[in-house]
């Protein structure tokens, strides 16, 4: 089965709109179309703890973003306010994200 085509992609806005991190904003860091979760920069913080290795001499206790399910999140448009995304296909055969509030076109 193909993984589904999401309406955020990395370096994108966004906004959490259900969760423990409601309301909060971050840039897209990574896409997981497979498991329909992204990671956010700076939200979603999980603690990992590390056994010394070759790489990592000390070990320790790091922390790094998790991931959240698609569906958690909404696009900011150029407005900052959050949006949902609509596809068009442009005159060459493109086709591009919309945002739906504004028909304002988000790919370039």
């Amino acid at each position: 089965m193909a993984a589904p085509k999401f309406s955020v992609k990395k370096d994108d806005l966004v906004e959490v709109i259900s969760g423990r991190e409601k309301g909060k904003k971050g840039k897209v860091l990574a896409v997981f179309p497979s498991e329909e979760r992204i990671t956010i920069e700076k939200l979603n913080m999980l603690k990992r703890h590390l056994k010394p290795s070759q790489a990592n001499k000390t070990g320790g206790i790091i922390e790094k973003e998790g991931k959240l399910h698609v569906s958690n999140v909404m696009l900011i448009d150029s407005e900052g306010k959050r949006t949902r995304v609509k596809w068009k296909r442009l005159d060459d055969g493109k086709r591009v994200r919309v945002a739906a509030r504004t028909g304002e076109v988000i790919d370039q």
